[in-house]
């Protein structure tokens, strides 16, 4: 009869132990949370201990983390257009306010990688495109990190770099530049060919000349 009464008591004790207890990994950091309303933030890892049924833990991610947009389209000042393909390495620093401003790591990079692609419209726009592709363009990417990590600030996060991978011209410009590229070779070539037909004529006068006086 003990046995029956002693065993669900050594198992709710066992099942509050077990709940009680959380793990926190060297990659994670942290938010303990009660009903949803942040108590704690642990930067440290191992063992933590937590109020079974009434805390719950949110993870975040400590490393230096990458972002990848979308390329994108910037008219230069001098209304040319370049596809933009750039790259970012950001971390969390603030995981409190990180959490209260964006939630998760998901919405975070939705936010950056809009903040990042209207930077780089802001800035380079101001640029022309000569500019843009030239060893200046080290100097716009530094002005943009600045301006990102002033709004990623906001949400707790801190911007390690920005850079761009590539710049190319728009598949329509390509084949317009292709195409005059191509109509300057002819223009050449039919100029070469006009040089070579006028010396040859003036080769043979001179050939008939010296055959008639010999």
């Amino acid at each position: 009869m003990k046995a029956k009464i002693l065993l669900p008591i050594v198992l709710a004790i066992f099942a509050i132990g077990f709940f009680s207890v959380f793990v926190v990994k060297e990659i994670n950091q942290a938010l303990v949370l009660q009903f949803g309303d942040p108590k704690r933030i642990i930067t440290t890892p191992g063992f933590q201990v937590k109020i079974p049924f009434i805390h719950n833990v949110v993870y975040l991610d400590r490393r230096i983390l990458s972002l990848d947009p979308a390329p994108e389209e910037v008219i230069a000042s001098d209304q040319k257009r370049l596809i933009v393909d750039a790259y970012a390495r950001f971390k969390i620093v603030d995981p409190l306010k990180f959490y209260v401003s964006v939630g998760n790591e998901m919405v975070a990079r939705s936010r950056l990688a809009t903040i990042i692609n209207s930077r780089l419209r802001s800035v380079l726009g101001k640029h022309s495109l000569a500019t843009l592709l030239s060893e200046d363009r080290t100097k716009q990417m530094a002005i943009i990190q600045d301006g990102v990590n002033t709004e990623a600030e906001k949400f707790g996060i801190t911007i390690i770099d920005i850079r761009n991978k590539r710049a190319d011209l728009p598949q329509a410009n390509s084949q317009a530049i292709y195409k005059r590229m191509q109509t300057e070779r002819e223009r050449e070539a039919k100029q070469f060919r006009t040089r070579g037909a006028e010396m040859a004529v003036t080769i043979t006068s001179t050939a008939d000349k010296e055959v008639t006086v010999l």
